[in-house]
C-alpha cells in the first residue's frame, strides 16, 4: 500500500464524493439486511397463523384470524418492497458518487502524467520506448482507477455488512452461523488464486494483441517496403502465427473463465445446505424458528457476493500497487532543464557559443567538444560535417532540448539557462532533421505553433516554402488530411511543410537542421532563393551536410568529430586544397555529376 499513498491525495480532492459513497453503502447495507428480519417475522407470523387458523376450526374467529394474518403478510410484503425500492435508489447513488469519484480520479491522473510527460528532458525519452510511455497513461492508470473505484466501494460492503450481520447472526445462534460461515473464507482464497491466474492470462493476451497490433501497424506503415521486395507471403505467414498464438492464449482464458463461476456457485449452494441442514437440526431442538434459518439464508446470499469480491478486490489491489509503483517511478523523475532566472525578453538573435563541450547523458557519447563561434543578429551561420560530427547537437543545444556539459550559450548577452523556455523556444523556428507531421490537416499543421492561426501567414509560409503549388492540387487543398506521420505526403513535401510550419511563427532565430536533404535541386535553389529574403533582417542557422545548401551563408562552420576543424566564407574555405570543406564540395560535385 506504499505506493497506493500517493492516491491519497485525490481521495482529499474528492473527499465529499468519497464521504457520500460511505454513506450511501450504509445506507445500502441496512435496507438489505432489515429485510431479511422481516422476513423472519413473516415466517414465523405464518407458522403461527396457520396453527391459530386450524385451532379456531368451525368458529367465528377463525375468519378474524385469516383477515389478521392477510393484513399482516401484505404489510409485511409492502415494507420488503420499499426497503428494496429505497435500497436500489441508495445503490444507485453509491455507485454515482464512488465510480464517478474513480473516474474524476482518472481523468486527473492522466492529464498530470501527460503533463509531466511534456516536462521531462529528450533523455527520458531515448531511454524509455513510446510503447512504455502509452501504458503507463492508459493501462497503470485504468488499474489504479479500479482499486479507487471498484475495489473500495466493495471492501467498505464487505466491512459494514461483516460488521452488522454477524453479531446479529450469534445473536440467532452461534453455531448455525459458525457452520454457515465456514465455506466463505474457502470461496474469498478460491476467487483470489482463480482471479489472479485470469489477471496472468489477461496480461499475457493484451501482450500478445500488444505485438499483433504493432506488427500490423509497421507493415502497414511499411507496405511500400513490402511490395517492392515481395514479402507479401512471408508477412502474411508472420502474422498467421501471431493471430495463431493470440488465438491460443485466448481460449486458454476461456478455460479458466468457465471454472469461476461454478466455483462460486458450488461454494454458495455448500453453503446454503449447510444452514438448511444445521439449522433444520436446531428447528427441531427448538432453540430457532424456520423464520431464522429464512433469515440465514438471506443473510448467506448478502454475505456471498462481497466475500466473493474480496477475493477479486484483493488482487485488483495488488495489480493496482504494481501499476502505481511504474507510475510513481516516471512522477519523480524531474527535468533538470529548467530556467534559473525566467527571464522574458524579446530577442534580437545575437548567438554566442563560448567553450561549449557537450556529452549526451544516456549514451555517454561526446558530441561537441571546445566549441565556440559567434552568429551576429541578422547573420546566417551554416555548419556543415560529415556525418555524426555534432552539427545536429548544436541545433539542440541552442533549443536547449539538452543542456551543455561544459561552457555556455548566451543570446543577447544572455546565457539561456537564464532565459524563460516559453520565451526561447518561443521565438526560434526550427526545422528537425527528423520530419514529423501530425495526423491532422495540412492548414493545422502549418499553423501550429501559432496561438492565433492566420490565413495570410500561412499561406505566405508556404509560398516561402515552395510547397504552395503542391497545396492547392490537392483535391481539399490546406485541408487535406494526412496520414500518420504525414505518409499522405512525398519526402521532399513533407520537409517543405515543416519549413512552412517554423517560417509562419516569424520566428527572430531560424535553425534549418538538414531541411533541404530530401528536396532535388530545382527545389532547393528555388527554396534558397525565398530564404535570401526570409532571413534578412532575422538571424539564421543553417545545419547540412550539402554544400549547395550553405553557399549563401556569411559564414560557414566545418565540425569534424564536435570540434571546428574550419571557419569562414565559402569563397575562404574553397582556397584551402586540403580542407574538409573543399573535399566535401569536390565528391558532393562529382556525385551530382555522376
Amino acid at each position: 500500500m506504499r505506493a497506493l499513498s500517493a492516491t491519497n491525495k485525490y481521495l482529499f480532492r474528492y473527499k465529499w464524493h468519497f464521504l457520500g459513497g460511505v454513506l450511501f453503502v450504509a445506507l445500502s447495507t441496512l435496507l438489505a439486511i432489515f429485510p431479511a428480519q422481516i422476513v423472519r417475522y413473516a415466517f414465523d407470523l405464518v407458522g403461527e397463523g396457520i396453527d391459530l387458523y386450524h385451532l379456531y376450526a368451525g368458529t367465528r374467529a377463525q375468519s378474524q384470524v385469516y383477515e389478521l394474518f392477510g393484513r399482516n403478510v401484505l404489510l409485511y410484503g409492502i415494507l420488503i418492497l420499499l426497503m428494496a425500492l429505497l435500497r436500489g435508489i441508495f445503490l444507485f447513488f453509491m455507485r454515482q458518487t464512488l465510480i464517478v469519484m474513480s473516474r474524476h480520479v482518472e481523468n486527473d491522473q492522466k492529464n498530470e502524467i501527460y503533463q509531466h510527460y511534456q516536462s521531462l528532458p529528450l533523455s527520458f525519452y531515448r531511454r524509455h520506448s513510446t510503447g512504455d510511455l502509452m501504458s503507463r497513461i492508459s493501462e497503470d492508470v485504468g488499474r489504479v482507477r479500479m482499486y479507487i473505484g471498484p475495489a473500495l466501494m466493495y471492501f467498505m460492503q464487505l466491512v459494514i455488512l461483516f460488521v452488522l450481520i454477524v453479531p446479529l447472526m450469534f445473536m440467532v445462534n452461534v453455531k448455525l452461523t459458525l457452520y454457515t460461515l465456514l465455506p466463505l473464507p474457502i470461496l474469498s482464497v478460491s476467487i483470489f488464486y482463480v482471479n489472479n491466474l485470469i489477471e496472468k492470462k489477461s496480461d499475457e493476451i493484451q501482450r500478445s494483441l500488444a505485438g499483433m497490433t504493432t506488427f500490423v501497424q509497421e507493415a502497414f506503415s511499411g507496405i511500400r517496403v513490402i511490395k517492392s521486395f515481395v514479402r507479401e507471403e512471408d508477412s502474411r505467414q508472420q502474422f498467421a502465427v501471431a493471430s495463431e498464438e493470440y488465438k491460443q492464449k485466448s481460449l486458454s482464458l476461456n478455460f479458466v473463465n468457465s471454472l469461476f463461476f461454478p466455483l462460486i456457485l458450488f461454494l454458495i449452494g455448500l453453503s446454503t445446505i449447510i444452514t438448511v441442514w444445521i439449522g433444520g437440526q436446531e428447528v427441531i431442538r427448538g432453540t430457532i424458528t424456520t423464520g431464522s434459518i429464512a433469515e440465514f439464508l438471506i443473510y448467506v446470499n448478502l454475505l456471498t457476493w462481497p466475500v466473493t469480491a474480496l477475493g477479486w478486490t484483493s488482487s485488483l489491489v495488488q495489480r493496482a500497487e504494481a501499476s502505481q509503483a511504474r507510475i510513481n517511478e516516471f512522477m519523480h523523475q524531474q527535468t533538470d532543464i529548467v530556467s534559473r532566472r525566467n527571464l522574458e525578453l524579446e530577442l534580437k538573435g545575437d548567438i554566442v557559443f563560448d567553450h561549449v563541450s557537450f556529452t549526451y547523458p544516456d549514451t555517454g557519447i561526446q558530441a561537441l567538444r571546445d566549441v565556440s563561434f559567434r552568429i551576429r543578429h541578422g547573420q546566417t551561420l551554416a555548419v556543415i560535417g560529415n556525418t555524426g560530427s555534432g552539427k545536429s547537437t548544436v541545433a539542440a543545444l541552442l533549443s536547449r532540448l539538452y543542456d551543455v556539459t561544459e561552457g555556455s550559450i548566451r543570446v543577447d548577452d544572455e546565457d539561456v539557462r537564464d532565459l524563460s523556455l516559453k520565451t526561447l523556444r518561443g521565438q526560434i523556428g526550427y526545422v528537425p532533421q527528423d520530419v514529423f507531421l501530425f495526423s491532422d490537416s495540412i492548414r493545422n499543421n502549418i499553423n501550429f505553433g501559432l496561438d492565433q492561426p492566420d490565413e495570410a501567414r500561412m499561406q505566405q509560409a508556404a509560398k516561402d516554402a515552395n510547397v504552395y503549388e503542391n497545396i492547392l492540387r490537392f483535391p481539399e487543398g490546406f485541408d487535406t488530411k494526412l496520414g500518420e506521420r504525414g505518409i499522405t505526403l512525398s519526402g521532399g513535401q513533407k520537409q517543405r511543410v515543416s519549413i512552412a510550419r517554423a517560417l509562419v511563427k516569424e520566428p527572430k532565430i531560424l535553425i534549418l537542421d538538414d531541411a533541404l536533404s530530401a528536396v532535388d535541386t530545382n527545389t532547393e535553389n528555388a527554396i534558397l532563393n525565398a530564404f535570401q529574403r526570409i532571413m534578412h533582417n532575422r538571424t539564421s542557422l543553417i545545419i547540412s551536410h550539402r554544400v549547395s545548401s550553405v553557399k549563401l551563408a556569411d559564414e560557414i562552420l566545418v565540425l569534424d568529430d564536435g570540434q571546428i576543424v574550419q571557419h569562414g566564407t565559402h569563397e575562404v574555405l574553397m582556397q584551402d586544397q586540403n580542407g574538409l570543406y573543399r573535399a566535401l564540395y569536390e565528391r558532393q560535385l562529382q556525385s551530382e555529376e555522376a
